[in-house]
């Protein structure tokens, strides 16, 4: 098992920031909410951040936090933190915009058949924060129970 804790750790991770967010939204709808069990896009905590921080920690605890490898895996999680914060959710609004656009002009027309657009792809700096704690504290908790 020691030799796949960069495989394991991260997908500990995801599958305990999903369960988090199927969580928090059944509550908040009082109902199960069983599509967030496998849509990662938007919500609290982030998914994809949870799944790059838990591995950048990993590595830092396995290989050194001064190993070019920490390093590299840093850089590409940042690029996924900021990802989600900007150009998903930007994407999202959009998304909301071009719905709204769709039911005004297509709202008289029966016939057709128009498929909404995914809304909730991006996160807010608070949903990607969780996501790099519950990342961070998943990969400290297991890489000292898998040694």
């Amino acid at each position: 098992m020691e030799q796949w804790k960069y495989l394991i750790i991260p997908l500990i991770s995801v599958i305990l920031a999903q369960g988090i967010k199927f969580g928090i939204e059944s509550i908040r709808e009082k109902k199960w909410m069983w599509s967030r069990l496998f849509n990662g896009n938007g919500g609290m905590p982030s998914s994809h951040t949870a799944f790059t921080f838990s591995l950048v920690m990993a590595i830092g605890l396995g290989e050194g936090f001064t190993s070019p490898l920490f390093a590299v895996s840093l850089v590409f999680a940042c690029i996924v933190g900021y990802d989600a914060m900007g150009l998903r959710m930007e994407s999202g609004k959009q998304a909301v915009r071009i719905n709204e656009l769709w039911q005004e002009v297509f709202s008289k027309k029966r016939d057709r058949k128009i498929t909404k657009l995914k809304e909730q792809l991006g996160h807010k700096p608070l949903e990607v924060l969780m996501g790099v704690f519950l990342g961070c504290i998943v990969a400290i908790l297991f890489m000292n129970f898998l040694q």
